[in-house]
């Protein structure tokens, strides 16, 4: 065979982003055992009621959250939904285009960053999007905020981070940067639009928008070099 030609036509994903995805890929298959009454004994009811007792036992609620606060509790039993939110879904449609962006985006990323800055990547977008989420339902009570649920605020992270690597080689390019935010904000042209058509009144967006500016931000001191180039613009200041 003629060299190059025994190549895969496609990127092997790396292994840090098969890790971050495959528990997603895992859920939905016994979700579907279950739905097809493999599992669960329950008939075809089963995969359903699995999904929900899974969606009840991992996602995050803002309320309770705020609750403790108020009254200074801190309940260690309860403190894991903020890193296993990402990892279940409300349908296999949702859990699809996350698992798909996971996949595209972190081998996107994994090219530039580190394997534990990837996984960093992920869990601090999910970890400061939700953070967010419960601040902005603390400061708009009027307003009622849904459990987190789903993997989108990590993945608009990954976005964050490509973005971030975008705006640094326009930069390197002289170009302008801006260019760099396109696929952000296309995004959110197309959130928009979904909102607008199936009056989605949902503000899970707030925690989506922060996990990419957490994304965006982390990447300064994640990428290889970023803790000693961040150090010397201080110490110039």
């Amino acid at each position: 065979m003629r060299p190059g030609y025994d190549e895969s036509p496609l990127n092997p994903v790396p292994a840090v982003v098969w890790m971050i995805a495959l528990p997603m890929i895992a859920c939905e298959a016994v979700f579907g055992l279950a739905q097809m009454g493999f599992i669960g004994g329950g008939g075809q009811g089963a995969g359903l009621a699995m999904r929900q007792i899974a969606v009840e036992r991992t996602a995050y609620i803002p309320e309770f959250v705020l609750r403790l606060w108020q009254m200074r509790t801190f309940l260690f039993d309860q403190s894991w939904r903020i890193v296993t939110y990402p990892f279940v879904h409300l349908s296999l449609t949702h859990a699809l285009f996350v698992i798909v962006f996971t996949l595209a985006l972190g081998n996107l990323i994994a090219h530039q960053f580190r394997a534990w800055a990837v996984a960093a990547l992920f869990f601090g977008s999910a970890i400061g999007g939700a953070l967010v989420y419960t601040l902005a339902a603390g400061l708009l009570p009027q307003f009622r905020f849904q459990a987190l649920i789903g993997g989108y605020p990590a993945v608009y992270g990954f976005v964050g981070a490509f973005t971030f690597l975008l705006w640094t080689r326009l930069g390197q390019e002289n170009a302008n940067r801006l260019r760099a935010f396109v696929l952000i904000g296309m995004l959110l042209a197309f959130q928009l639009v979904f909102a607008i058509l199936f009056q989605d009144g949902s503000l899970t967006w707030i925690a989506e928008i922060a996990g990419f500016c957490c994304g965006f931000l982390l990447s300064f001191v994640l990428i290889p070099g970023g803790v000693g180039r961040v150090m010397r613009q201080i110490r110039q200041r």
